[in-house]
């Protein structure tokens, strides 16, 4: 199935869209979570969508969705909470690891979470932004890496490439809210990403070890 050659009833969005409108997570969002209502269901059609996730909602005012990729269900992830929410404007999301809070800030949609939340993730550090850019694909090993490189390190200016190494069709991830998340708070600022092609994703830490995480959010196919 091409990117976006979806059925009827899922809505396409980009999340972490750069600042000209391009780029962006494609993410899948079924609005009626009981289309599908078991797991086998789920896992099938995130396989056949192919994106690197897909929320099915289960319920829309309360927030309650539940998160897929192609292999596996997920407790936590960013760029699915970030869309969802800009999608059904919702202030908060259910989750089984606690309540993610959002926020629409002009342009830019907000979600809060805490780092625990998300799965294991290994943060590698690159000496340069050029080194992260000249990878042609990802580095030896197995398990989900993120690398990144400061672009500008007074500013909080990152650059930043994911892999998830999970044995599924996604090679690379291009716009990662929850591996950004789990950065910003390693470091203990706030962050201006450019991941991929040219997502931006951005973050502040808060005292409370929450850590907030935005970006821009455009539609592509409405189901």
């Amino acid at each position: 199935m091409s990117d976006y050659d979806v059925p009827r009833g899922i809505d396409v969005l980009r999340v972490f869209c750069g600042p000209d409108g391009r780029h962006g997570n494609a993410l899948g969002v079924v609005r009626d979570g009981s289309s599908h209502p078991d797991e086998a269901s789920r896992q099938l059609l995130a396989r056949r969508l192919g994106f690197s996730e897909t929320v099915f909602v289960d319920d829309p005012e309360r927030g309650r969705v539940d998160i897929h990729t192609p292999g596996l269900r997920l407790p936590f992830a960013g760029h699915p909470l970030v869309g969802t929410a800009w999608l059904l404007d919702l202030e908060v999301l259910e989750l089984a690891v606690g309540d993610v809070f959002a926020r629409q800030d002009g342009e830019f949609t907000w979600i809060t979470a805490r780092p625990e939340w998300v799965p294991p993730r290994t943060l590698q550090q690159y000496a340069s932004a050029a080194e992260v850019e000249a990878l042609e694909g990802p580095p030896p090993g197995e398990g989900w890496l993120y690398v990144w490189a400061w672009e500008d390190e007074a500013a909080g200016r990152v650059r930043a490439r994911a892999f998830p190494r999970r044995g599924d069709a996604i090679v690379e991830d291009e716009a990662t809210g929850a591996a950004a998340l789990l950065l910003s708070a390693r470091l203990g600022r706030a962050l201006n990403i450019t991941q991929g092609r040219g997502s931006q994703i951005l973050t502040a830490p808060a005292p409370d070890g929450t850590v907030e995480v935005g970006g821009r959010v455009l539609m592509a196919v409405r189901g």
